[in-house]
């Protein structure tokens, strides 16, 4: 018994066509990008308030989903919905907030019905619509074109190719603000500290080190002691210090060219083989600083020290 009704070769048809259609979309419309845009990036950089997003149904959830990537972006931003506005929520609305408000038609009610309030209060509009002669469009500060040929639904009725537009539009304005602002990696990780990036931009060396149970050896321990203290301390290098002051540092990559130039262990010592002017980083570095500088110079471990001398710990590339 087959799977589907259809032809399974017709159903892959209709995937690929979805995929080309909205492609097609977006790219016709990254052609005419214009003044508008410098329009609604000028008034969301400057706004003194919130960036308020307002949408029904499709619109709305598309509309949720820019609000809050602009909130996270650094834009303060949040959505609003019209017919909850409608009915008391439009307290939530200050005379400094910048009102974004989706609709396809340009026509939708709920939107329309809180339009006069929001001149009253003195607000500035940017509408995202594909009703370009739309009553919303008429009322609106600046005017983004949504406008498509067709939707992707069969049927041409479930908005499909017009949601996926206005939601990169969402994006394109949330993207450009974030250069503007030069809001930075740092900024991110402020505003997501629960992900996994927020994490590291926001953990430093000291967090991350190991400060306890290290191979320490000195400058005239032989080198097969050396390995042994490398084994059971099971880290990827040797501290050599004199006291508590750094001498250098030995590797296993110092160990394995050792042994290919010939080199003897049998009488050799620490001090043979080791780097005197080893890597070093300080622990109050952000933990992605060292990941950088050990990627840079493809080593696996560094040296958490302050002056150079005396060692803090070390810490390790997890890759």
């Amino acid at each position: 018994m087959s799977r589907f009704s259809l032809p399974e070769s017709q159903l892959l048809k209709e995937v690929q066509t979805v995929f080309e259609v909205q492609s097609a979309a977006i790219s016709a419309h990254s052609k005419l990008v214009g003044e508008p845009y410098l329009q609604a990036l000028s008034l969301m950089k400057n706004c003194q308030g919130r960036v308020i997003v307002c949408g029904m149904g499709k619109s709305g959830h598309i509309g949720t989903k820019i609000a809050a990537t602009l909130a996270s972006v650094g834009t303060p931003s949040f959505f609003m919905h019209p017919g909850e506005a409608f009915h008391g929520d439009l307290g939530m609305v200050t005379k400094d907030d910048v009102l974004l408000l989706i609709s396809y038609s340009g026509e939708t009610d709920e939107l329309l019905k809180i339009i006069p309030s929001l001149q009253h209060f003195g607000n500035k509009i940017i509408s995202i619509t594909g009703g370009k002669s739309s009553t919303l469009a008429q009322h609106s500060d600046v005017v983004l074109d949504a406008s498509v040929e067709k939707e992707t639904c069969p049927n041409n009725l479930a908005p499909s190719t017009s949601t996926t537009l206005t939601l990169v539009i969402g994006d394109a304005l949330a993207n450009t603000l974030t250069l503007e602002k030069d809001f930075s990696p740092m900024d991110f990780a402020r505003f997501h500290p629960g992900g996994s990036l927020g994490k590291r931009l926001l953990t430093f060396v000291r967090d991350e080190m190991r400060s306890d149970n290290l191979p320490i050896v000195s400058a005239d321990t032989s080198v097969t002691d050396v390995l042994m203290v490398m084994t059971e301390t099971r880290t990827g290098l040797a501290l050599v210090l004199d006291g508590e002051n750094l001498q250098g540092v030995i590797t296993d990559g110092d160990v394995r060219r050792f042994l290919i130039a010939g080199e003897s262990i049998v009488d050799s010592q620490a001090s043979h083989l080791m780097n005197s002017t080893p890597r070093l980083i300080s622990a109050s570095a952000r933990l992605t600083e060292a990941e950088e500088l050990m990627r840079e110079k493809h080593i696996k471990w560094l040296v958490v020290s302050e002056d150079g001398k005396k060692v803090d710990g070390i810490i390790e590339w997890a890759q």
